[in-house]
């Protein structure tokens, strides 16, 4: 047995450190958190001082059971979990549930996994700081007593099974809030004139633009009549040098906003990807808010520049976190080896690795230096000049290696056609030739919905959350249905551009589509709904300064500057005299419009959430006829849909004729619009309207899905016909009854036989019953056994 047992939170990281320790040394994995607070109501004793009650999980009981036994058989065990108040929380969990003593344990921290920083770490020990495990305790604790006590309020009062949460609620805010924006956003039109000139020779041209818009078109026709008999001329000319830094080295915000735009990576994604980077000793700690980087980085660093690229690119910086608050003194995300441009790995783990080594790398390089031209032109016919610019680059410097992205809101900000084109030889008083001149109508565009990145640096800039909580709240907003990310076609709308060339005026309506979205989130109607309520009963939860000074409190408690259990009452007391009063005096909040009344019925039309989610309702429960319903579709919400969108739901179903003497249906259900025919349903392709379907579309529809599934069959086994072998998306599997099996790996198709598929839907299925198949061969069932009565949970006690 080694003399030493050190425990850290991933089996990956076991591997990774076992190899850099000697014999001496026993590396085991807690494979994360290894107790949490009872999931009954009794977790948190809000009248002993906040007293808390543990469990240890049953797929954890194993893994304590064998810490717990090589804990007793060492002589030293060494805390190794992640260097963060969450990585502290687990040492101290750890400490009390494998029953540790002072005396023969060692805390460790390190930001990479390396031999050199392991080495490090083993040489200087510390003790549990219970200031970080009390920062982090606080916050499990309050954010455990908001969504225990608002929960229920929201069943009450909004619709079951829904819940909330502290930062998560104020995310949704955010998403609702700009929705509410967009919503209300009136475009207004403009017209830009462009021009393009040459100086004699066709290959020199340039283009110029007006700076000043044009509001009518009756504006811009003029100015376009006025250039018609115009001189164009060079009238300035301004050159100037420019410089382009580089950005500070990664953190996990930008990590995340930097993925999601080079890479398109969901958060969770990129985190997934950096954790395992991490674990496996490539890039420091990815869960940090500071920029800073070690001198030994910038020396190693400084170091790789120069022999990959030359001195002339080497530039030393040193970045200062801004963020206030910022957690303990971590480095910012980087390689732990310069001297590694690329790694081996699966392709997400290469492309992360690559954009973290350029980022950083980058950030101790030199200026890239420009010469940018500015030209004013003058018209003879006019008072106005048009604007032309060039740049030239005179050194590339950082961006030999890296250019950052920029998202949809700084692109908006910038000019939707400026470029950095070269400008030709040009001179004061130099006579130009107007090849065309055009005035393009171009509209105002809305505030741009959130990507999950962008919601990221919102939160960020607001000092709500930490490196640690922005992917799960992200997550758990749309696995709470709150919000939902998403494609949204966008709608066509005209335009006018008038085109001047060699002195004819000309003036065309152009089409184009605006307001399309990918990966954008939206808002889903119970999201706005709950938001409302706890806007109007709750505003501190969902208030964005309480909620950053939240933040700042936990921070203050990991300095030692707070006592957690004061704050804690502070907070708890106000909070649920709320809750009781909420309760007790809230009215149930549905979001309810009328819309108007139904011309052929006469009743009213409401649009509301209902037990199955946001509907339209012909009618009311009083009526002696019941009330119609259709639910809303894809892109429809209760706040923006008009009447005559709720009316159009009602024309379906709608039967669309016969085929095969069975009639055909078409409808919306949940998953998008379908046609249903003898008990079969057919999806409609893609921009297909289901209130446009004809009798021949549908036949055609049906009879192109029937030939799709004939050609995805391979096999059909003849004891059991609801057995078969279909080809899917992920290779060959078997379809049986509602089973769809794996077939094991190295299987001859052609070899398997019914007995094989009997054998694996047996144990596929959930407590060894598979699932009943149509078949004509008799089949004798052994009787399942009587399931075991789980074991009480214990439970342990903590303050």
């Amino acid at each position: 047995m080694a003399k030493n047992l050190l425990i850290v939170e991933s089996p990956a990281k076991a591997k990774t450190i076992e190899g850099y320790l000697g014999k001496d040394f026993l590396v085991k994995s807690s494979y994360g958190h290894i107790r949490d607070l009872v999931k009954t109501d009794d977790a948190i004793d809000t009248e002993k001082n906040f007293e808390q009650k543990y469990e240890v999980p049953s797929d954890k009981k194993a893994v304590v059971s064998e810490l717990r036994k090589l804990a007793k058989a060492a002589e030293t065990v060494w805390l190794a979990s992640d260097e963060d108040r969450e990585g502290e929380a687990i040492s101290w969990h750890l400490f009390e549930t494998l029953g540790l003593k002072d005396e023969n344990t060692k805390r460790i921290v390190f930001h990479e996994i390396t031999k050199p920083a392991i080495l490090k770490a083993i040489d200087n020990p510390r003790k549990i700081d219970y200031n970080l495990v009390n920062a982090q305790q606080a916050r499990r604790v309050l954010d455990r007593l908001v969504g225990f006590e608002l929960s229920p309020v929201l069943w009450k009062k909004v619709k079951p099974s829904l819940s909330a949460g502290r930062v998560q609620s104020v995310a949704v805010r955010l998403i609702v809030d700009r929705e509410r924006e967009i919503n209300k956003f009136e475009p207004e039109a403009a017209f830009k004139i462009v021009a393009f000139f040459h100086t004699g020779k066709v290959k020199d041209s340039f283009k110029a633009e007006l700076p000043q818009r044009f509001a009518t078109e009756a504006e811009a026709t003029k100015f376009l009549e006025d250039c018609k008999a115009a001189l164009f001329s060079v009238k300035n000319l301004e050159t100037k040098p420019a410089k382009r830094s580089p950005s500070a080295p990664f953190t996990t915000s930008t990590l995340q906003q930097e993925a999601s735009r080079k890479l398109g990576f969901s958060v969770a994604r990129t985190m997934q990807v950096a954790q395992r980077l991490y674990e496996s000793g490539r890039i420091t700690y990815m869960r940090t808010d500071s920029v800073n980087l070690s001198d030994t980085a910038i020396e190693a660093a400084e170091k790789e520049i120069k022999s990959a690229y030359g001195n002339q690119y080497h530039k030393l910086r040193k970045y200062k976190t801004k963020t206030s608050g910022a957690q303990e003194a971590h480095e910012a995300i980087r390689p732990t080896y310069f001297s590694e441009h690329t790694i081996d790995g699966d392709a997400s783990e290469k492309r992360l690795y690559e954009l973290i080594w350029k980022r950083a790398i980058a950030s101790q390089m030199s200026e890239a230096e420009f010469e940018r031209t500015l030209a004013k032109i003058d018209i003879s016919t006019r008072t106005e000049d048009l604007n032309a610019s060039g740049e030239v680059m005179k050194f590339d410097g950082f961006l030999k290696v890296y250019m950052e992205s920029l998202d949809d809101e700084q692109d908006s900000a910038m000019d939707e056609d400026s470029d950095n084109a070269i400008l030709p030889p040009l001179a004061v008083g130099m006579p130009l030739t107007l090849k065309n001149m055009s005035a393009t109508e171009r509209f105002t565009r809305p505030p741009a919905r959130y990507t999950e990145a962008a919601l990221v640096k919102k939160l960020e800039e607001l000092g709500i959350g930490r490196p640690s909580t922005y992917a799960p709240t992200i997550s758990t907003i749309q696995n709470r249905g709150y919000v939902i990310k998403e494609e949204r076609e966008g709608k066509s709308r005209d335009y006018r551009v008038l085109t001047l060339k060699d002195a004819e005026l000309t003036a065309i309506t152009k089409t184009e589509i605006t307001g399309a979205e990918k990966g954008k989130m939206f808002p889903t109607d119970i999201g706005v709904v709950v938001n409302d309520f706890l806007v109007e009963h709750f505003n501190g939860i969902v208030d964005f300064h309480f909620t950053a000074n939240v933040e700042k409190e936990f921070d203050d408690i990991a300095h030692g500057l707070t006592e957690w259990t004061k704050m804690l009452h502070d907070f708890y007391g106000p909070f649920h005299s709320e809750v009781e009063d909420t309760l007790v005096n809230a009215d149930r909040a549905n979001n309810e419009r009328e819309l108007g009344i139904d011309p052929v019925s006469g009743k009213p039309v409401s649009v509301r959430i209902g037990k199955f989610g946001p509907l339209v309702q012909i009618g009311s429960p009083d009526d002696e006829e019941k009330p119609r319903f259709a639910s809303l579709r894809k892109g429809q919400m209760i706040e923006t849909i008009t009447f005559e969108d709720a009316m159009e739901l009602f024309k379906l179903p709608k039967k669309v004729g016969l085929f095969e003497d069975k009639e055909m249906t078409v409808a919306v259900g949940r998953f998008g619009p379908y046609i249903r025919h003898n008990s079969a349903f057919y999806s409609l392709p893609k921009g297909v309207d289901p209130l446009d379907v004809t009798e021949e579309e549908a036949i055609q529809i049906i009879k192109d899905k029937r030939q799709k599934d004939i050609e995805k069959v391979i096999r059909v086994f003849e004891e059991n016909p609801d057995a078969q072998i279909e080809q899917g998306r992920w290779g060959p599997f078997i379809r049986f009854g509602k089973q769809n099996l794996k077939i094991p790996k190295g299987t001859e198709i052609e070899k398997i036989t019914y007995a094989d598929v009997l054998k694996w839907a047996e144990a596929d299925a959930p407590k060894g019953k598979a699932t009943k198949a149509k078949t004509t061969e008799k089949k004798t069932v052994a009787k399942k056994a009587p399931a075991k009565k789980a074991p009480a949970k214990k439970t342990t006690k903590s303050k």
